[in-house]
């Protein structure tokens, strides 16, 4: 039988393992060996993910960076993102924005419109409110009330010729009723242009700082000329974007109805935490979208992008012509997705 001194100094040396254990995953979380690594969506990533290196590469937290890299971007009235990008079908552009931290921490914003960093919004909203989601006039509201200012109404040029060529037949129809209709005179984005390559309005950002911490950032115009009120995938915490510290994170661009069907990026990373590496997981992601919709995605893509946090990364699309950017201490360039479809 065991005695009470035996089992007292038992219980003495468990603990201590215990302790010890904590400490040495809490020192591997310190010790990544692919770290820092920022991730984003398209070509346009590639200056985005200079902003964002910028703080990573002195030791920055992710968060800061996934913010700072998609407010170059938005930046931009030649890009797709912010407010440059395409109006709703009554000619107003409304933007989308959210952000998550390692801790589970997240705000987003929608329907907001004439802020410029729709972005930082959101982190002000996940840091100063008790709620994830502001919207419309409240999302407005709130971020004048913490200084941001309101910008002109007025469209870019892109948009405003973009704007016009759209209003000669003011047709509009999901691209499963009418792609090519679609894809001339107003679908939802990204389309694809004459050369074969995609245009979009949406940058998703995922980083790994050198602590061993993720954070992602997303943010849109949304899809050119849609409805008066539509919101699509980005602003939706688990849907355009899920960050899991124990596991990994995920973004995704596309057609945000499909991706919001399957709750896409958090459907990725659940799939990592089931042992597949980010590749695998995010084609897994679009081959369960495939099965659900079968031939009721038209002409769309879909397309997802994430990172492990051991510093993997990978990504897939349903249709050719993804890109993604990445820089580390390694390399900064431009890789292309593989597809679920050749064409």
């Amino acid at each position: 039988m065991l005695n009470r001194r035996k089992f007292i100094s038992g219980s003495a040396l468990g603990s201590l393992g215990v302790l010890l254990g904590k400490d040495a995953h809490s020192s591997s979380i310190n010790r990544v060996p692919d770290a820092p690594l920022v991730v984003s969506t398209w070509d346009a990533g590639m200056d985005a993910n200079r902003a964002a290196w910028e703080v990573l590469k002195t030791g920055g937290r992710a968060l800061d960076a996934v913010e700072r890299g998609v407010m170059e971007t938005e930046n931009s009235l030649n890009c797709c993102v912010g407010l440059g990008g395409n109006p709703d079908r009554d000619g107003f552009v409304t933007l989308d924005a959210c952000i998550m931290d390692e801790q589970g921490n997240c705000g987003s914003v929608a329907f907001l419109e004439r802020v410029k960093h729709p972005i930082a919004v959101a982190r002000r909203v996940m840091e100063k409110t008790p709620h994830v989601m502001l919207v419309g006039s409240g999302a407005q509201q709130f971020a004048l009330a913490e200084g941001f200012k309101l910008e002109s109404a007025e469209l870019s040029e892109d948009a405003q010729r973009a704007y016009k060529t759209w209003l000669e037949k003011s047709n509009y129809a999901p691209p499963e009723k009418n792609i090519e209709n679609n894809k001339q005179h107003g679908p939802f984005a990204p389309t694809r242009l004459d050369n074969g390559e995609w245009n979009h309005d949406t940058i998703g950002m995922i980083a790994l700082d050198k602590s061993g911490n993720l954070s992602g950032s997303c943010t849109t115009s949304g899809a050119g000329f849609k409805m008066r009120g539509r919101v699509g995938d980005s602003p939706l915490i688990g849907s355009g974007l899920y960050v899991d510290n124990e596991v990994g994170a995920c973004t995704a661009t596309g057609q945000g109805e499909e991706i919001i069907r399957i709750a896409g990026s958090h459907l990725v990373v659940e799939f990592m935490r089931n042992g597949l590496r980010p590749e695998e997981a995010c084609k897994k992601a679009i081959g369960r979208l495939v099965n659900m919709r079968k031939d009721k995605l038209g002409d769309v893509q879909i397309c997802f992008l994430a990172i492990d946090r051991s510093g993997s990364f990978g990504a897939f699309a349903l249709r050719p012509g993804f890109t993604y950017a990445v820089r580390s201490r390694h390399e900064e360039k431009i890789h292309k997705a593989k597809s679920w479809f050749d064409k």
